[in-house]
């Protein structure tokens, strides 16, 4: 499907795409005006460089700007260098602590590496906001922040409950918006993806771009994927995300601990299979299959993107040697524990989950070789199950519980 076409039929089509999984679409009307018009949209996206790795969470929206490849569209991949020292406040109750220019400039070079694990690199354009923002000087900031109101920010609900519950907000994180949406005037956008909890920053890109004579960009937000623990989101601070540059056995491993329902949002949000096809895994679900099959086939095709084929056909053949040769059943009881600040001792999870009477029979049986994690041996008694993670314990041959530690 081509980008230079405005059949009503072709943008019926690409309309369908880029729908496809999306939260909110503001506004349909102006990008259907758009796709008429028969040429190549500038399609934005940004990401600050907080974190060296990317994980999956990240690649929902990666995967959307790679539709819009497909559709022919021209893709920008803006990595927020300068805004990531300031630290974007979303969703934060406290004032977020700035990165340091070396840190930033040192992940920043390994996201050009990780997206074109997806993209195309013939066709992506990958921009740095400090092109722009490094150039501005004292007098271009305050034109910039005069373009929007303190009434305005406070709209914004994390803003809007720090104030009220008298928690300070720092005036350079009123900068963050600003910085952000004056990227879409920079970059002249005519589409900016973003998760839903950057709806107000996305928001304020397009009444920038009218300030600046432009016209304003159509916001396309996209679901937030939860971790492994199946309640907070994706992030690598709270340790229950599955980064894209991790060895293929630890993705795969990770990704047949998500429970049988997120599993269905884990589809939904980073397969590339059809909805035709999706829909069928769930009839088949509903009328005796086994979830672990289609699992089974997820993480495949995720390995596969990120690695290669053979990596994934490998990783299964040492899941199987692991958890089938070793007698585990598909279906076992499912446990969530407080991982408390920093984890959960395993001698607790042991307890707690109901394998072991005492502590004292977890370190028993620790010693005699009788307790495994994942399909592992545990010689450790003094090791720490990682918060936000997912593992199968097992003590013995027979007493087995998949424990979520939140």
């Amino acid at each position: 499907m081509q980008a230079n076409t405005n059949d009503t039929g072709a943008v019926a089509e690409s309309l369908a795409v880029i729908k496809r999984g999306c939260e909110e679409l503001l506004l349909e009307a102006e990008l259907v005006t758009k796709l008429k018009r028969g040429k190549p949209l500038r399609v934005k996206a940004g990401f600050d460089p907080t974190a060296p790795d990317l994980h999956l969470g990240h690649t929902v929206l990666i995967n959307k700007l790679r539709q819009f490849q497909e559709l022919g569209h021209e893709v920008m991949f803006l990595i927020g260098d300068f805004t990531g020292m300031i630290g974007d406040p979303t969703g934060k109750n406290v004032t977020r602590k700035p990165l340091s220019r070396d840190d930033v400039i040192e992940n920043a070079k390994t996201y050009e590496q990780q997206i074109y694990k997806i993209l195309d690199p013939e066709k992506t354009l990958v921009m740095f906001n400090s092109s722009w923002m490094g150039e501005m000087n004292a007098a271009d900031l305050i034109q910039l922040a005069a373009k929007h109101t303190v009434a305005r920010m406070l709209e914004r609900d994390d803003f809007a409950k720090r104030y009220s519950g008298g928690q300070p907000i720092a005036i350079h994180e009123f900068l963050y918006p600003l910085i952000q949406g004056y990227d879409s005037v920079a970059m002249k956008a005519d589409v900016e993806l973003g998760g839903t909890d950057q709806k107000f920053n996305l928001l304020v890109g397009r009444e920038l771009q009218k300030h600046y004579g432009q016209e304003p960009q159509v916001v396309l937000t996209m679901p937030i994927l939860e971790g492994l623990d199946g309640v907070q989101k994706m992030s690598k601070s709270l340790g229950n995300y599955i980064g894209i540059a991790e060895p293929p056995n630890e993705m795969f491993g990770k990704l047949m601990s998500v429970s049988d329902d997120l599993m269905w949002r884990y589809i939904e949000l980073l397969s590339f299979e059809s909805l035709a096809t999706m829909a069928q895994w769930r009839r088949d679900v509903a009328e005796g299959r086994n979830p672990r099959d289609i699992k089974v086939t997820l993480a495949q095709e995720i390995i596969t993107r990120f690695h290669d084929r053979a990596a994934a056909e490998k990783a299964l053949a040492d899941f199987e040697a692991r958890f089938r040769q070793g007698a585990i059943p598909d279906d076992i009881a499912e446990v969530t524990l407080d991982g408390g600040q920093a984890g959960l001792p395993v001698t607790q999870l042991l307890k707690q989950a109901g394998l072991v009477a005492s502590t004292s029979e977890a370190m028993r049986q620790i010693d005699g070789g009788g307790v495994r994690l994942d399909g592992e041996k545990v010689a450790d008694k003094a090791l720490l199950v990682a918060k936000g993670s997912t593992v199968v314990a097992q003590v013995g041959k027979r007493k087995f519980a998949r424990v979520h530690v939140a």
